[in-house]
């Protein structure tokens, strides 16, 4: 019944209502307390509206980069629906004034993270963890604001972003178009409900997941981070590396396991092709029959002792591997100078013997590796850590700042350290980029680091981008070149990304170089400011022959990753540019990780060329540098493989890929060398076993200062 000493206010007076509250059911005037009628919009808004939107942006991002499966819709769908609950929980705890805002925010939160993922797979073509994101933000924020502006500011990152985030415009066009209309408080009958459905849709997709052994062996024991992201969907991928963050790291093996990794292979598998190739001139054949191994004298049961489960699991699993046999090439380069080059977006596609008549020269009279691969973890930083230590960054973009604080004994700076050489590390960019003003200078090498900012700037003019490697090898090669012993270290930047004669100073600088090549812009640019390096590495070799030293010189370059600035929004089999590059179109990431490795030293030129045509991964570099300068090094440190060694040929990846010569492991499918390959029943079984231990060893490295342990303060 009317009030008869109010107003009328025609439709703005309605009864009062009843409204559930948390504790108890009151009367409330109906101009402040009228709820939403209910209807199909309603409902939806309440209870789909954020979980439809969280599948919305995931099924952007999914499409965005990759083909999805039968298995992982069905995952991704279960989990995201959870995660659609999580946020619907929350909204409800707003106060009633709040809840229409707060979906917003929700909504806008919520895109965020699948907006930066987009981007950081469309520039480096994988999914980075937090942990990687976090840690090169600054760098991006400060070193390459314009190239990142770029991305964000293209028309397919300007529609992208607005489709991504159209759910939450749409709440915000809702709350403008009903600001006046009240809203109602949803009870603990509807929390409850949407609270126990968030356990529900997980613990079912976590029972699902024996369906597939592909999906269960991703969750659990083969995780990584980029596969769980396609396989399960961002937010659920985030929440497994975060349990694995806040977990104490584990090297989970038993002694039998470990037995069983230590003799998985029969050494009847591996090619010997390699043992089995005639010396080089200047080598004397060995004269002693017995067979000796790269390992030291060390005591891991002693050291056992009183030490951490994870520490003591690793001594076990590190003792139980065999050494590496000695064999005709150690020491072929004992007392020699080092350089060793991190090449940015290098690719060996590029070589030419007319274009690119030095690094030609370099990677056919030196050692061929015909068959080697730069594995693609956590991009510049990953790479460097995985030439640097011979291990991959199972923490991602942090794995260099945690190993800072380690004891590297194994590091190249540190060995050839310990025998008196003068090391230090340059780079021709900024020296704080990536924190390396605190990580290059714990590499041990003995003067330390140098970059745009601590001396560098001498040398190289920092107002051009990408700076001149050139200019680096000009300024830095005098301050070295007379030492007695020198090990020197690059990480160059000119090959950097993007490419375009527009955008790119060394692009453009060998513009004419390239102008008639038969490529598109992107390509042609890429191949021209690879040609800056061509420039350093010639200006390198001729200054090491005027000097008289370039037989005492050893120059090794690899990349960091493959070029995967060519290629914006792309994922696998849709990367026209590195398509062309490449000859083929990639499907894999094997195709995609292709790479040249160079060895080379002046003392090699008058030689047949020695070939390498088994695979032959990044995590390699070290012990092969390790035997070649005759180096007082243990094999079973280090997950890679000296390749001339009796040791069977493995390229792994964090992905639980894996190649050897027999055959490749990619995407849960075993596929042989060739048709004549006779492969054992349990073969891949057992490669599994060895390449998920070589990871975990790999984290446990990480997560304790385990050199330290063994070697106590020796650098």
């Amino acid at each position: 019944m009317q009030d008869q000493n109010l107003p009328e206010t025609g439709a703005d007076r309605e009864p009062a209502v009843t409204i559930e509250d948390d504790t108890q059911t009151t009367e409330a005037p109906a101009e402040a307390q009228a709820p939403e009628k209910s209807g199909a919009a309603t409902v939806f808004l309440r209870f789909l509206f954020v979980p439809a939107a969280i599948l919305f942006d995931l099924a952007l991002l999914a499409r965005s980069t990759r083909d999805l499966g039968s298995w992982d819709y069905l995952y991704i769908t279960l989990f995201d629906i959870s995660w659609g609950l999580v946020f619907t929980f929350l909204w409800s705890l707003f106060p009633r004034a709040l809840r229409r805002p707060a979906q917003v925010i929700l909504l806008t939160l919520e895109a965020i993270p699948y907006g930066v993922e987009y981007f950081v797979y469309m520039q480096f073509k994988i999914f980075y963890d937090p942990r990687t994101i976090i840690n090169g933000a600054g760098g991006v924020i400060t070193g390459f604001a314009d190239h990142a502006f770029r991305l964000i500011f293209s028309p397919q990152g300007i529609v992208h972003l607005i489709i991504l985030f159209a759910p939450a415009i749409l709440a915000l066009i809702y709350l403008i178009v009903n600001r006046k209309r009240p809203v109602d408080r949803p009870g603990w009958r509807f929390r409850l409900l949407v609270f126990l459905g968030i356990p529900a849709f997980t613990l079912a997709a976590i029972a699902l997941l024996p369906q597939s052994s592909l999906h269960q062996m991703t969750y659990t024991e083969e995780y990584s981070y980029p596969k769980a992201v396609e396989r399960f969907g961002l937010l659920t991928a985030v929440r497994l590396d975060t349990e694995r963050i806040l977990m104490p790291e584990r090297f989970d093996w038993t002694e039998e396991e470990i037995a069983e990794v230590a003799s998985a292979v029969p050494e009847a598998l591996s090619d010997p092709e390699n043992r089995d190739k005639p010396l080089l001139s200047s080598i004397t054949p060995p004269s002693d029959p017995v067979i000796l191994r790269n390992e030291l004298d060390i005591d891991f049961e002693a050291l056992s002792a009183g030490a951490d489960e994870l520490t003591a699991s690793l001594n076990a699993y590190v003792s139980s591997q065999t050494a590496s046999q000695k064999n005709q090439y150690t020491g072929l380069f004992e007392g020699k100078n080092l350089i060793l080059i991190t090449a940015e977006a290098f690719s060996g596609d590029i070589i030419d013997p007319e274009l690119t008549p030095t690094l030609y020269r370099l990677s056919t009279k030196g050692i061929n590796f015909t068959d080697y691969y730069m594995p693609a973890s956590a991009g510049t930083t990953g790479g460097e850590y995985t030439n640097i230590f011979g291990m991959l960054p199972t923490s991602g973009g942090s794995s260099m700042i945690e190993a800072s604080v380690h004891n590297n004994y194994w590091t190249m700076g540190s060995q050839l350290d310990r025998l008196g050489y003068y090391g230090k590390m340059y780079h021709n960019n900024d020296y704080t980029y990536y924190d390396r003003h605190i990580t290059h200078f714990a590499m041990g090498y003995s003067d330390g680091y140098m970059g745009i900012g601590n001396g560098m700037e001498e040398y190289v003019d920092a107002s051009k981008w990408p700076e001149s490697d050139l200019e680096m090898f000009q300024g830095t090669l005098p301050t070295y070149i007379d030492k007695d012993h020198f090990n020197i270290y690059y990480m160059t930047v000119s090959g950097h990304s993007g490419y375009g004669f527009g955008i790119n100073y060394m692009s453009q600088k060998h513009l004419e170089d390239v102008q008639d090549l038969p490529h598109s812009e992107a390509v042609a640019a890429y191949i021209a400011c690879n040609l800056e390096l061509e420039d350093g590495l010639t200006y390198l070799v001729e200054e090491l022959e005027k000097k008289g030293i370039a037989d005492d010189t050893v120059i090794v370059l690899t990349a960091d990753h493959f070029p995967y600035g060519l290629d914006d929004d792309a994922s696998m089999g849709n990367m026209p540019y590195l398509a062309e590059l490449y000859g083929y179109q990639v499907t894999n990431v094997f195709e995609r990780d292709h790479n040249r490795l160079i060895i080379w030293s002046g003392c090699l030129e008058d030689e047949e060329p020695i070939v390498v045509d088994t695979p032959v991964s990044a995590t390699d570099i070290l012990p092969t540098l390790s035997n070649l300068f005759g180096l007082e090094y243990d094999s079973r440190f280090m997950p890679g493989r000296d390749v001339f060694s009796d040791q069977t040929p493995l390229v792994w990846t964090l992905g639980y890929e894996w190649k050897t010569d027999l055959g490749s492991y990619y995407n849960g499918v075993f596929t042989p060398a060739s048709e004549d390959v006779k492969i054992p029943d349990d073969y891949v079984s057992k490669m599994r076993k060895i390449v998920s231990a070589k990871i975990d060893y790999c984290k446990g490295c990480l997560a304790t200062d385990y050199f330290g342990y063994v070697f106590g303060d020796q650098g």
